[in-house]
């Protein structure tokens, strides 16, 4: 058996993709996932399968299309992944929690060498399949969003900050 954590991108924004987490809960058991948790309603799943990250991913994705409608980009991360996407944060030194986040992609991109046009107080590095961002003002306030970087490096991607990212792994982990 494996862990995974498992990251819904676009569920329960602004009133889209509605997606009650006791509905995720019980389609992912019917699924035959097991120990499967949730973490608050924005699509942040931890559970065990007998099977490969690619056909978990798969699963997932195909049964929230046939039980609720939504076409939902779903990344997924063994613990060792994720455990290892935090201790690599560059900004990991700044006592300013709030203002980091993490934007987990699909894959490696091939091409990080991106032009963006950020303000003088945002800063991004992308570390393999992980682009971490030091927002000032705020991730609501930055122009570095998920569409960016799903256009500039033709990834997919989904954002979650500090404190979700570290409450992931601390509920995989116990």
């Amino acid at each position: 058996m494996k862990k995974y954590i498992i990251l819904l991108r676009g569920i329960n924004v602004s009133g889209k993709n509605k997606l009650p987490m006791a509905d995720l809960r019980e389609l992912l058991n019917d699924l035959r996932f097991q120990n499967v948790q949730t973490y608050i309603q924005s699509g942040n799943i931890i559970l065990t399968s007998e099977l490969s990250k690619s056909i978990t991913r798969k699963r997932i994705k195909n049964g929230i299309l046939a039980k609720f409608g939504y076409d939902v980009p779903v990344i997924i991360r063994t613990v060792f992944e994720f455990e290892k996407a935090i201790i690599n944060n560059p900004f990991k030194e700044s006592t300013e929690k709030k203002k980091m986040f993490f934007t987990f992609l699909n894959r490696v991109p091939k091409d990080v060498n991106i032009e963006i046009n950020t303000s003088v107080s945002d800063a991004y590095k992308i570390v393999n399949d992980v682009v971490y961002l030091f927002c000032e003002t705020g991730y609501g306030n930055t122009k570095l969003s998920n569409n960016l970087f799903e256009k500039k490096l033709k990834v997919i991607a989904t954002t979650r900050n500090y404190n979700t990212t570290l409450k992931m792994l601390a509920l995989a982990t116990t």
